[in-house]
């Protein structure tokens, strides 16, 4: 049976397949075999000019072919190897073997193939490949996309700035803000979230089967193999690697800076849920409209309906997203002795917790681009709280020691629905300077919002 968007096994790369074709080349099988060809490649031309008598310094035209198999390798690249594997039962041979065969024809490579993984366990050149696979995925994707939220959502706290609204606590009815102080905290936190994922350290290590050089020195003791790993790992693609130089390991990397990275997103997806449930709740109250598009359907019996799916399915990718990424930071860290395959089949699906994750970005971004403010519906259930005049009404009888202000307040505020005529009036009884009490008077919900203004224009 061929694979179509409606018998992929995954929504991944059935329905929603379209919207991740960003990611895709990164982060598939495919993008994997890609990163083990620059890996291998990176240590081979750098074993060339060691200084090694058996081995000498490739020439010019070597070291172009070698980068071009790195710079065009392809999909039917990765379906050689893919047939390769299947003789190899192992797949870094089988990418070993796939760059020997490309050297067919040209003398100087056949002469030093045997230098192709040389020294190197399977896992200096798995754990190198998944660090750039993460490393093209956050910069090409991930970071790019949190980053047009969080722009669009700055565009909004600007816009919203002195748009007041009604909070609410617990659910009830509390001290006014702005819609674009509202938007300003979400800003806030996403910011902090996305500076720790771009801040993780992505980390590299080639020492061999049990992370000592053992293979290494066998061949040349003398050999400072440990400053030569540094060097690959640490050097700049597309001469290196442009990763973090990992000292001490056994077979496998540690993964913790995986654990690391994945928490720091699934934060930004915590973050992004809390919004997506405020955001659908704001809906409901009617203080967001959302743009409608022709032939759309929301239900299919309630013809009135529009639905905000956009902020339903970024919630529920999101939580997809979080479940894989919280067991990957929990499970990665742990391996038995020096090594055993669980992390293997794990680290198969990072493509599929950070394709959720994208998947929910891009939701988020067209949800937000259909919401329209509706600033009647906002004034209107403000204008319908004059309770919440309750707090600053007995701030200000505390300052000038008047007899129990909370409690008065609270004897003629709860339980009975207020109205402007009924504050006013108790402010107007009240013994305060006639200046203060004209102050109360002409507050209203929506001009009790403190500095949320001025804040939401701060982000």
């Amino acid at each position: 049976m061929t694979t179509s968007a409606i018998s992929a096994l995954s929504p991944l790369d059935g329905r929603y397949a379209a919207k991740l074709a960003k990611l895709r080349p990164v982060m598939s099988e495919q993008g994997y075999m890609h990163r083990r060809v620059q890996v291998e490649v990176a240590w081979f031309i750098a074993l060339s000019d060691c200084g090694f008598k058996e081995f000498k310094p490739l020439s010019p035209g070597a070291r172009t072919y070698l980068m071009g198999l790195v710079k065009n390798f392809s999909e039917v690249d990765g379906k050689a190897i893919k047939t390769i594997e299947k003789t190899t039962n192992h797949d870094v041979k089988a990418v070993e073997y796939w760059i020997k065969s490309k050297f067919e024809g040209r003398p100087e490579l056949v002469a030093a193939q045997e230098f192709v993984h040389f020294s190197c366990t399977s896992e200096d050149i798995n754990n190198t490949s998944h660090a750039l696979q993460l490393k093209s995925g956050r910069e090409l994707v991930l970071l790019p996309r949190l980053d047009d939220i969080i722009d669009k959502l700055r565009q909004m706290a600007h816009a919203f700035a002195a748009v007041s609204m009604l909070s609410r606590t617990h659910g009830q009815t509390a001290s006014p803000t702005t819609v674009g102080k509202e938007i300003a905290n979400v800003v806030m936190r996403l910011v902090a979230a996305r500076e720790k994922i771009a801040s993780v350290k992505l980390m590299g290590k080639m020492n061999g089967a049990v992370g000592n050089f053992n293979a290494h020195l066998s061949a040349w003791p003398e050999f400072d193999w440990e400053a030569f790993s540094r060097k690959v790992i640490e050097t700049p693609e597309p001469l290196g690697l442009g990763l973090t130089f990992q000292p001490y390991s056994i077979q496998i990397e540690p993964h913790d800076y995986m654990a690391e990275l994945f928490d720091a997103v699934a934060r930004a997806n915590t973050i992004l849920i809390d919004w997506s449930r405020d955001v659908w709740g704001y809906v409901s109250l009617g203080y967001f409209k959302q743009k409608l598009r022709d032939g759309e359907v929301g239900s299919s019996t309630m013809p009135h309906k529009v639905n905000p799916i956009d902020f339903e399915n970024a919630e529920g990718n999101l939580g997809l997203a979080n479940a894989l990424l919280r067991h990957m930071s929990d499970k990665l860290p742990i391996s038995r002795w020096q090594r055993d395959l669980t992390d293997s089949t794990v680290l198969r699906n990072m493509g599929v917790a950070l394709g959720y994750a994208v998947l929910a970005y891009q939701s988020l971004a067209t949800g937000l681009g259909k919401l329209e403010i509706n600033e009647a519906a906002i004034a209107a259930d403000l204008d319908s709280s004059w309770e919440v005049l309750a707090e600053p009404i007995q701030t200000v009888m505390r300052r000038f020691g008047l007899p129990q202000p909370y409690e008065q307040l609270k004897k003629f505020t709860r339980g009975e629905a207020m109205t402007r005529a009924l504050m006013q009036g108790f402010i107007a009884g009240l013994d305060l300077p006639e200046a203060e009490k004209e102050r109360l008077l002409a507050m209203t919900p929506a001009s009790y919002v403190g500095k949320a203004t001025e804040l939401a224009r701060r982000v």
